[in-house]
């Protein structure tokens, strides 16, 4: 996938509003492979809700989404299978991480199905993230800063295009939202993938291409 592209989109919850001045709602913005974007916004304007509309967790928006030119609404449920397998990982301001696993166990469990990295990058990743003594912790016993680095290791360990991270920092000081930044753009670099972060605030200092206000 090489490009995904808004047009005239808005969430139906927004439907009527007469004070939009987003820089993406109701606009015909694309995002294109290779590039790092940062979408900030405030509590309440759709930011999560813009990320599940790009994975096609929910439809409820007005307007149309395109990937490479087709309307996503057209994609069949074996289509998405493979697009959030090989082209687009996301990773959930929620998290979305099983508490009752280790923080290994919540990342093998993914690339056991994507047999995208080996035991060794993935030992790398966590010690890069300074959370290697903690690989068989039990998530739920884990701070939520440190499932945040559980969480982008995970969303790394397979193909993509397109990086969507919701907030991945939210928890972090600079020095590891550094790191965490440093390697999210690694990986990103080496697959040749786009990288859309959201931040109601707080975001890692990288080199951002645009800057889109929601």
């Amino acid at each position: 996938m090489n490009q995904i592209s808004l047009h005239n989109t808005l969430p139906l919850v927004f439907a009527q509003r007469s004070d939009n001045t987003s820089e993406l709602w109701l606009q015909n913005v694309s995002f294109e492979r290779g590039h790092l974007y940062l979408i900030e916004a405030a509590s309440g304007t759709g930011k999560s809700s813009l990320c599940a509309y790009l994975t096609g967790y929910r439809r409820d928006y007005s307007g149309a989404i395109t990937f490479d030119g087709r309307d996503i609404r057209d994609l069949h449920n074996f289509e998405w299978t493979g697009i959030r397998r090989r082209s687009l990982s996301l990773m959930f301001q929620e998290l979305r991480l099983f508490p009752e696993l280790t923080a290994w166990e919540n990342v093998e469990i993914k690339n056991q199905l994507t047999r995208h990295k080996s035991e060794a990058e993935l030992t790398a990743w966590f010690e890069a993230l300074g959370i290697d003594e903690k690989r068989n912790t039990r998530l739920g016993l884990m701070s939520f800063g440190q499932q945040q680095r559980v969480a982008l290791i995970r969303a790394l360990c397979q193909p993509f295009d397109f990086l969507l991270a919701d907030e991945p920092v939210s928890h972090l000081d600079q020095e590891n939202s550094q790191v965490m930044g440093e390697v999210m753009m690694q990986e990103a670099q080496r697959q040749g993938a786009a990288v859309i972060i959201t931040s109601i605030g707080h975001h890692m200092e990288l080199p951002y291409e645009r800057v889109f206000k929601l």
